[in-house]
């Protein structure tokens, strides 16, 4: 990794930096046998930054508390190999969410791993179109306003994204099995 510019350190300041309280609160009450929380924030901060670096990401809180949980569960795996006592019942029902399985869980968290993947792999055009519709909920009107082009385009760079987004899964879902 290089060292940061100007633009990246503004962009880092005003998106990533102002999430960093909530996602060291979310790790301690979250994964409460890892003890600091400090180490998984900095590798967060890492992974985004070189993430940034291939393209722009469309939500960073999102990539930020996706990455930093990973690297949490990645932990109590590796504690589970070395010392199988460390977690209990209690641990483990801590880090799942309601109802859900270690398998499934597990899954959830590869499954948004791609989806990350895929928005980020997308065109920027359809990257923000997509990001502005799916994830921030806005309507076609609001997203053609916001970065100024028509609606028409709106629903074209959509309807290019969430195909596109749609062969990303299929290519990577073979690969994984």
């Amino acid at each position: 990794m290089h060292a940061p510019d100007r633009e990246t350190d503004c962009w880092f300041t005003k998106e990533v930096l102002p999430h960093g309280p909530a996602l060291h609160a979310w790790l301690r009450v979250r994964f409460p046998t890892l003890g600091d929380a400090d180490d998984l924030v900095q590798e967060s901060y890492i992974r985004l930054l070189k993430a940034r670096e291939t393209g722009s990401i469309a939500s960073p809180r999102a990539f930020l508390f996706a990455t930093a949980r990973n690297l949490a569960l990645n932990q109590l795996r590796h504690l589970r190999l070395l010392q199988p006592e460390v977690l209990t019942e209690t641990t483990v029902s801590t880090v799942l969410d309601d109802g859900a399985g270690i398998p499934e869980s597990i899954a959830r968290a590869e499954d948004l791993q791609l989806l990350i993947a895929a928005i980020q792999s997308l065109p920027e055009r359809c990257r923000q179109v997509l990001t502005l519709r799916k994830i921030y909920g806005l309507s076609q009107k609001e997203v053609a306003a916001r970065l100024g082009i028509a609606e028409h385009t709106v629903e074209a760079q959509g309807g290019i994204g969430l195909r596109k987004c749609v062969e990303y899964f299929r290519q990577h879902q073979r690969a994984r099995r």
